[in-house]
């Protein structure tokens, strides 16, 4: 073998290792981190009401079925936020109809689909979620603003929102019972 020819393959083994010492994970440079504080910090919830225009308040009450309960969460925030996004980072999932995908038939698998709802006006009654729910047994929207009374909400969980202060309740009701949320 020449000089020159060693020369070369001196050459060549150097840029491979280089190029392949480039590729090299371990070299990687991490990316640089936001430094915006809404970028990196994750969404808060905590179990109870907000206090004052900490957040929204999410409550889910489900009390007036056999076996129900009432969860109640504040998902802190200084803004707007869409209620979906509420929903979601308190783990609650909806279900609609089969004829009315936006309707609120089930929230978090409650009514069940294999046990009877325990109307008095129809002890037989099962929710099937093929279309709404009957008037005797139902989920229902609820909005309260900051300071205010409980309302219906006036639009569907896809498009509403809430501003810190204010709360969302999904309330089963029952027989009439109970008439709205109850804080």
């Amino acid at each position: 073998m020449t000089l020159k020819t060693r020369i070369l393959s001196l050459t060549s083994a150097a840029l491979l290792a280089l190029t392949l010492a480039a590729c090299s994970p371990a070299d990687e440079t991490p990316a640089p981190e936001s430094s915006s504080p809404a970028a990196t910090a994750a969404p808060v919830l905590a179990e109870g009401a907000c206090a004052d225009d900490s957040g929204v308040t999410l409550q889910v009450d489900s009390s007036a079925l056999s076996g129900g309960s009432v969860a109640e969460w504040c998902r802190t925030t200084g803004e707007k936020i869409a209620v979906t996004d509420v929903l979601e980072d308190a783990g609650v999932t909806l279900e609609g109809s089969t004829e009315f995908p936006d309707f609120i038939c089930r929230v978090n698998g409650i009514p069940s689909d294999g046990a009877p709802l325990g109307s008095t006006e129809d002890p037989d009654y099962v929710e099937t979620c093929e279309t709404s729910s009957p008037a005797f047994g139902y989920w229902a929207l609820w909005v309260k603003p900051a300071g205010g009374e409980w309302g219906y909400a006036q639009e569907g969980v896809a498009t509403l929102t809430a501003q810190p202060g204010e709360s969302i309740g999904l309330l089963f009701t029952l027989d009439g019972a109970p008439a709205a949320p109850t804080s």
